[in-house]
């Protein structure tokens, strides 16, 4: 259904865009795509044959395509896509292509929720992958060693489905997961309702469903002919390695892998080797007084989760947070919630907002620094002299602890504060 095909992606450096293009090359399409700026999945897109254009320009879409792709975070008005539509072209956003090529597998696992989407599919992929031959998947994370697509062999599909634009709604899983809901996203699918709607669509059209026990849950998918509820308790994970959401991510996807066939000792056993996913709880460097920290978190629940964790985990240091806001939309939904859990914190930096599909807003990240309070300073300037601002007036008397979270491009702070970091090492 989908070989020969010739398809150009609008957005494909995008971290969910770059895999689904790339499963396309291996079913033997013929793929080229645009992005605003080049990064490292553009450059692995070119090395797998891709034609790429870095910009957006009416004359990129190939005159042999016959099928546009796009991401949610694309503009109507962009001009590859308005010549996309002049040309009658069968125009899909990424999670019609995705349902489109979901459809074409006997088996698929589809992985939907407010949090946790990205590390349920990276494990159960891993687990998968392990256990058994021709596994496809897609995971919209990079993983920190291995790849995160596979066409497989028609059989099992392991994928996200993103709710954020409602189309994990076009998804019909052979097998669906949710880790939980919350009204995260709500303002861009009309609403709190509109959201839960869309949940319990997809895991009503689900043949299997398995998820995460809470009373709204139970009430979302009450009548599913076929469920597996998971009552988790943080406490009973005895691994240090799946502390907090880890231990319910890890639970959800041996669940998953149970009901695809793996024994669930096999596929806890698989895990011992899973190399986790890139700006999840990260160590990205450690030496003399001090140590930084990736994290992703972008939700109050994230960030209380990974506040938990760091503080456990590192009692003795002086917890030092940066911390860039995602969306303008969620900053105004959850600043309170976002000011209440950095209060926490023994010092916070907040970046300005990543603004992805709306470029302004109400409240900015000095809005959130006021909030804040207990000194709480926004930051302002290149990465490279916010990082100075960081690592300047580091408290003596404790080893400093750097947590870098959020899920923008706040990363790109990470080489000049180990740079720093290294630096202050030598010194001392």
């Amino acid at each position: 259904m989908l070989k020969n095909k010739k398809i150009h992606f609008i957005g494909c450096g995008g971290a969910g865009m770059g895999p689904l293009a790339s499963i396309m090359v291996e079913l033997g399409c013929e793929v080229s795509g645009s992005d605003l700026n080049e990064n490292k999945i553009t450059a692995a897109l070119q090395n797998l044959g891709v034609k790429f254009f870095c910009g957006h320009a009416s004359g990129n879409l190939p005159e042999t395509a016959s099928q546009v792709v796009y991401s949610s975070a694309v503009a109507e008005s962009n001009p590859e896509l308005v010549a996309a539509r002049k040309r009658g072209l069968n125009v899909l956003r990424r999670g019609e292509m995705l349902a489109e090529l979901a459809s074409s597998y006997r088996r698929v696992v589809a992985i939907s929720g407010s949090h946790g989407k990205t590390t349920i599919t990276a494990m159960l992929a891993h687990i998968m992958r392990n256990c058994v031959e021709g596994c496809g998947f897609m995971i919209g994370g990079k993983l920190n060693e291995g790849s995160n697509f596979a066409a497989g062999n028609g059989d099992i599909f392991v994928t996200e489905a993103d709710e954020s634009d409602g189309t994990h709604t076009l998804i019909k899983p052979w097998l669906g997961v949710i880790s939980n809901i919350e009204d995260d996203h709500c303002w861009s699918v009309g609403g709190r309702e509109k959201l839960f709607d869309n949940f319990r669509c997809f895991g009503m059209q689900s043949n299997r469903l398995i998820y995460l026990e809470s009373p709204e849950n139970r009430q979302i998918f009450a009548g599913h002919p076929n469920t597996k509820i998971i009552e988790y308790d943080p406490k009973s994970c005895l691994d240090p390695r799946f502390a907090g959401f880890l231990g319910l991510d890890a639970t959800l996807a041996v669940t998953a892998a149970a009901e695809l066939g793996v024994s669930e000792s096999a596929a806890w056993a698989a895990l011992d080797s899973f190399p986790g996913v890139a700006r999840r709880m990260t160590l990205r460097y450690e030496g003399g007084n001090s140590l930084l920290i990736e994290d992703y978190a972008h939700h109050p629940t994230e960030l209380k989760a990974s506040l938990d964790f760091l503080r456990v985990r590192w009692p003795e240091h002086h917890l030092r947070v940066f911390f860039q806001p995602h969306r303008y939309a969620r900053l105004e939904r959850y600043a309170d919630n976002f000011a209440e859990q950095l209060r926490r914190a023994d010092s916070a930096f907040i970046a300005p907002v990543f603004a992805a599909w709306i470029e302004s807003g109400v409240l900015n990240h000095g809005t959130l620094a006021t909030a804040i309070g207990n000194g709480a300073e926004p930051t302002n300037g290149t990465w490279k002299e916010q990082a100075g601002r960081l690592l300047q007036d580091i408290p003596l008397g404790k080893p400093l602890l750097l947590a870098v979270i959020g899920a923008g491009d706040l990363d790109q702070i990470i080489p000049y504060a180990i740079e720093i970091m290294k630096h202050n090492a030598k010194l001392n």
